[in-house]
Parts: C-alpha cells; structure tokens; sequence
C-alpha cells in the first residue's frame, strides 16, 4: 500500500521573516505577538538545551526558545540585533531568540514552492514551503510543527510554574 504524502497547506500573506546564522526564515504574521529586545532570562533546570527558561513580560510568565539550538545550529553570542520574537501557538505564548529581525514581506501563492524532500529519515514536516522574495530563498516556518507537542508540554509545564 502506498503511502500518501500529506501536502501541507502553504499560505500566501504576509510574513515575517527573520534571519539565524546565513538563511533567513519566514513564519506567518497572524502568529506574532510581539517582538522584543533580549532581557533576563531566568533558566529553568532540567529542560532541554534549546530551551532557555522564561522571562516576566509585563506580569505573563513566557517561556524562551532558542531557534538556532532547536535547528541543531551553532550557538552564537548574541548581538544587538539578536531579539525575542513572541509567537501564539496552541493559545500559549512562547518566545524564540533569533538572531535579527528582517522585515514583514507579503508573499504570494505562485512565490511559494513545496518544501523540498530530503529522504528517508531526515525531517522537513516543520517547513510549509520555499517563498521566493527579492531574489533571496526564505524557509517558511510551519511554527506549530517547529515546537513539537513534547516542546508545548514542557512549555505549558513553565508557564504555570
């Protein structure tokens, strides 16, 4: 029996788009809260590298990601530029670091392609597409699936604390 790709369903609009290390990623705008400068971030022990603890904004407890270590990247000193952009995902607000914000790009259905499909054993369920703007390839984010449901349990988890 052959099994049947699910297509995910890729959205044209606006979205922000932001850069960690030499790429740069999109994810859709309807799920930005906010985007803030870096602050203190408290650690919670016991959690996963990527996860960097939570911080108090404006009384909300707001647990913090770092993108670059979920995507197995290098982690980097952070600069200026590095910033929290404040994501909804679940009704659970979470923060993920980023290294800079770039610019809020609308993108159209026919400047988004399928996202590429690596082989067996190699994970792109995260990805909702390719978006082609100014020239440059943007690695649209299906943040949802970034976050898996292990993720939004442990983050859940910190919110309540």
């Amino acid at each position: 029996m052959d099994t049947v790709a699910v297509k995910k369903e890729v959205h044209e609009g606006k979205y922000l788009t932001f850069v960690l290390g030499s790429e740069e990623y999109g994810i859709e705008i309807l799920r930005v809260r906010e985007i803030i400068g870096l602050m203190d971030i408290t650690t919670v022990p016991q959690t996963p590298d990527f996860m960097k603890g939570v911080i108090n904004l404006r009384g909300k407890v707001i647990p913090v990601i770092d993108l670059r270590l979920k995507f197995a990247m290098q982690e980097e000193e952070h600069t200026q530029e590095t910033c929290v952009i404040v994501v909804e995902v679940d009704n659970t607000s979470i923060g993920i670091i980023v290294d800079s914000v770039s610019e809020v790009s609308d993108i159209s259905g026919k400047e988004i392609e399928d996202a590429p499909s690596f082989g067996e054993g190699i994970d792109t369920n995260f990805i909702m597409g390719l978006g082609k703007v100014k020239e440059k390839i943007v690695i649209l984010l299906d943040i949802e699936a970034v976050l898996s449901s292990e993720d939004l349990e442990i983050v859940e988890q910190l919110a309540k604390e």
